[in-house]
């Protein structure tokens, strides 16, 4: 039987189809999903894959010793009660995250704030759309997103601001370039400091310096009031603070985006004189000591042309997390309360307190995430509950982070794996169900609510998060109030307490579901917000009707503010981080996938080539990135993608998967004042050749850690993949590898090079490959598919490449398909193939979620002017 269900990824939110086989789970896209319309990308593709057992947790643990849930819900409850008792409610904290389904959070923010009375919940989410949210509630008063998915493919303009798109949410990228095939006409700018795989699709590049985003609109919106371009009926009848915010933006200097005046013009010029316009905007934007102000500069341009809430113009945040916006709904951060309503507003905490019957309220915010793990260094917090996320590796100053939460006095962790860094320094572990096993709802980047459903019973002993928080409410004497039996119970209270944000005029109104049935929140189809008697689904703010005060939107007054901690001659460079294409958050999920791993298998630091050359760097070759915080090991990757003076590097990798690839134990816990989000983009660092005096590639179908002072794993269909370098040469390779591989009774073929640093060794069993490991002086150059694809087979492997009769894949461009570049060139060479939809036509490569179509057009580009040169 198919199941419909919703992707675990990020915020687009797309539908899925899970057909379960005797031999696994079947994924495919959901045409009728209004999303994706049956697009995935490669990681939503390869869901199907990570439905195993391998590494997850399976039954409570107190200590290092297994316990029965009766025991550990009693140690919990027991913890909190008198924690409390003893030191006040704002001595325990709850951090959650964007992955928990919107029934899980609003049992959390319940319990946190109604019951145990203190507003010290936050959510992984505050830090990558915490500033979004302020800017939001600035400038309307709540926070909406104004438009739909729609617009995307109904505007004349799309500029892109800090969003790789084509990476980090291909769906709706795929959808904007469907949209501009369709109609050539349409006009795709990339705003970014970074050239990046959306860049292809764009007309033009605006690469703006780090951070100078605030200057840049402030300039359109001062052109846009010089050339004549304000809706004044919209702006006088609408608005208010329009005059302040122009003079400030009048009073800004464009120069300090490092653009130059003709990329200025030609920016300022589509954007004035193309009426139906949406601007995109993601992390780039949000994470920064000004995300805040980056946003309202944004929304300013906007509301001085009146070009929201209509068919194809409007700002527009993506997120990042599959249920970041379910959070948002349900007050799971630390400063809002559910509904949209507010920690601040008495009369909101009123409200909530009668609906819950809840013997508390907090009267303040709680503390925001970089503040909270502030406090549990300090001894403030005594008591944390972590859940479905992993801060000691995904905060800022992570060692910092995790240091604290190894010295809190009681930890809770519940959790899919045992092995991230927060789960190691649990007192109590639980384990809890995840994507495949959960059921309940998820909300999308454009208000779309829709159904997760489970596909199979939970692992082990493993149980639901919103379970796991009643069971410990009711030891802690409030079980009338947790007393659910289900996810539609959970449900139709949060729609119905939607009705309270209702009665004050808020826009969160699903009060329409308030009485679902059982059997209709089963078969719930894919519904957008609001679902009232009012309104159901739609725009926002057409009409300019704001929630305000007054009823008017707010303009606010800006001024560029570089990013908070300057360079220096000890850290000259900025380190810029994000994702890569066919991985998410800290790999839990998409490091299952041997078919993900293939495209990037380790850390890496994209470097200018000029920084290279001035700081001894190599391709292929190994830098240490440094600043006061910490240190990374990363494989360099020379490239003038991004600006002179400025680094970037993947975010992925964790202690579990690479020796030296934490790189946010390098990012700074510099917050912005008024989101709480932390600087994610801008780390002052310094590089330095690692100085590896040899480098190896190893692959074996045991997981293990190596020997070696640089490591990074990645999983393979039978096995695991390792790149490695150490600083000193092993005396005898021989030994070396058997510790290593820990194969002391396998059959050994080895064969020496000229040099220490050169060997290569294979491990047999029964005639077949158990582990091999190739070392070099310099990066290792072997063809990875091969050798990788020769585990557990009996095939030659010490020449690392195969025999004349067997073709080499090449490195993996097409991670939906499995296709190589060395077959993509091929067969652009045989073949002729002139574009990349016949690229498509001839290996499938990119016809799925088009994610590595700029990889392929570089390659057509590079094979066109190596012709050229002959």
């Amino acid at each position: 039987m198919t199941i419909k269900t919703t992707c675990a990824y990020c915020g687009t939110g797309c539908g899925v189809l899970a057909t379960p086989t005797p031999e696994g789970v079947e994924i495919a896209g959901d045409t009728k999903h209004p999303a994706n319309f049956g697009r995935l990308c490669s990681k939503g593709s390869a869901l199907g894959e990570t439905l195993i057992a391998e590494g997850r947790l399976l039954t409570p643990q107190i200590g290092d010793h297994s316990a029965s849930w009766d025991d550990a819900l009693d140690l919990v409850a027991q913890k909190f009660s008198q924690t409390i008792a003893e030191h006040g409610p704002n001595s325990v904290a709850f951090y959650v995250s964007g992955q928990l389904l919107t029934e899980d959070y609003y049992v959390a923010n319940k319990l946190i704030k109604g019951y145990m009375g203190t507003a010290n919940i936050d959510t992984n989410s505050r830090l990558c759309m915490a500033s979004t949210v302020a800017g939001h509630k600035r400038a309307f008063g709540t926070d909406t997103v104004p438009g739909t998915y729609e617009d995307l493919e109904e505007a004349d303009a799309i500029f892109l601001v800090g969003s790789n798109l084509a990476w980090c949410h291909p769906v709706l990228y795929q959808r904007i370039a469907a949209a501009k095939a369709a109609r050539p006409h349409m006009k795709i700018v990339n705003i970014d400091p970074r050239r990046t795989a959306t860049t292809d699709l764009a007309d033009f590049h605006v690469q703006l310096a780090s951070g100078s985003d605030v200057a840049l609109f402030n300039h359109l919106l001062a052109q846009i009031a010089e050339r004549g371009a304000v809706d004044q009926s919209f702006v006088d009848s609408h608005v208010n603070g329009f005059v302040d915010a122009l003079e400030a933006a009048k009073q800004s200097d464009p120069s300090v985006t490092g653009l130059d005046a003709e990329t200025l013009e030609a920016f300022v010029d589509l954007w004035i004189n193309t009426e139906k316009t949406v601007t995109v905007f993601s992390q780039g934007v949000n994470q920064s000591t000004s995300g805040a102000d980056k946003v309202n500069s944004i929304l300013n341009c906007h509301l001085a042309t009146g070009r929201i809430g209509r068919p194809g113009m409007g700002p527009f945040s993506v997120t990042g997390q599959p249920n970041a916006m379910g959070g948002r709904e349900v007050g799971g951060l630390a400063n809002m309360l559910a509904a949209h309503l507010d920690v601040e507003n008495p009369d909101h905490r009123a409200g909530v307190q009668s609906f819950w019957n809840a013997p508390t309220m907090p009267e303040a915010p709680g503390l925001k995430a970089i503040d909270m793990f502030n406090a549990v260094e300090s001894g403030e917090i005594k008591a944390l509950w972590v859940m479905c996320t992993n801060p000691a590796q995904s905060l800022p100053e992570a060692d910092r982070v995790r240091a604290a939460i190894e010295d809190c006095p009681f930890v809770v962790v519940s959790e899919m794996f045992g092995s991230t860094e927060t789960a190691q320094a649990a007192d109590v572990l639980l384990p809890a169900t995840g994507w495949g096993e959960k059921t309940g709802t998820v909300t999308n980047s454009d208000r779309m609510m829709s159904r997760q459903r489970s596909i199979m019973a939970p692992l082990g002993e493993s149980k639901h998060d919103w379970e796991i928080m009643c069971e410990v409410a009711k030891r802690m004497g409030w079980e009338d109030a947790f007393n659910f039996a289900s996810p539609a119970e959970i449900f139709r209270e949060h729609a119905a307490l939607s009705g309270v944000a209702a009665d004050f005029g808020k826009d969160f109104d699903i009060t329409g579901l308030a009485e679902i049935s059982d059997a209709d929140y089963d078969a719930l189809e894919p519904t957008r917000w609001p679902v009232s008697a009012k309104k159901t689904g739609g725009r926002f703010f057409a009409d300019g009707a704001f929630y305000t005060p007054n009823g008017k939107a707010n303009m606010l007054a800006l001024t560029h503010r570089a990013p908070a901690q300057e360079t220096s001659d000890e850290y000259p460079l900025r380190m810029n981080s994000g994702r890569v294409r066919d991985h998410w958050h800290t790999q839990t999920r998409t490091g299952m996938s041997a078919r993900l791993t293939r495209h990037m298998g380790e850390p890496y630091l994209e470097v200018h080539p000029e920084d290279a050359l001035k700081y001894g760097l190599k391709p292929a070759g190994m830098a240490k990135v440094s600043n006061q915080h910490g240190s990374a090991i990363l494989r360099v990757l020379i490239s003038d993608k991004t600006r002179p003076g400025t680094v970037f590097t993947p975010l992925h990798w964790t202690a579990d998967t690479s020796s030296h690839g934490r790189i946010n134990a390098l990012v700074t816990a510099n917050v912005d004042a008024v989101s709480g989000q932390p600087e994610s983009k801008a780390a002052p660092v310094s590089v330095a050749d690692f100085g590896a005096k040899w480098y190896g590639f190893a692959v074996c179908k045991s997981n293990l850690r190596p020997n070696a002072d640089y490591w990074a794993k990645a999983k393979l269909p039978k096995g695991y993949q390792y790149e490695l370098a150490g600083a000193e040469i092993p005396s005898d390779w021989e030994a070396y590898a058997k510790d290593m591989f820990g194969l002391e009774n396998a059959d050994i073929s080895i064969v020496t090079g000229a040099n220490a640093a050169s060997c290569r060794v294979a491990f047999m069993v029964d005639g077949k490959i158990e582990a091999a490991l190739f070392t070099s002086q310099s990066p290792v150059s072997i063809a990875r598919t091969f050798v990788t694809d020769a585990l557990d087979d009996d095939v030659p492997i010490l020449a690392g490449r195969p025999s004349a009769d067997q073709p080499d894949p090449g490195a993996i461009v097409c991670a939906c398909f499995n296709v190589g570049v060395n077959t993509i060139l091929n067969a652009i060479d045989e073949n002729q193939l002139l574009s990349v939809d016949a690229i498509g036509e001839a290996l499938d490569a990119g016809t799925n979620c088009g994610s590595c179509r700029p990889e392929l057009s570089a390659l057509l580009a590079q094979t066109n002017l190596s012709t050229a040169a002959e």
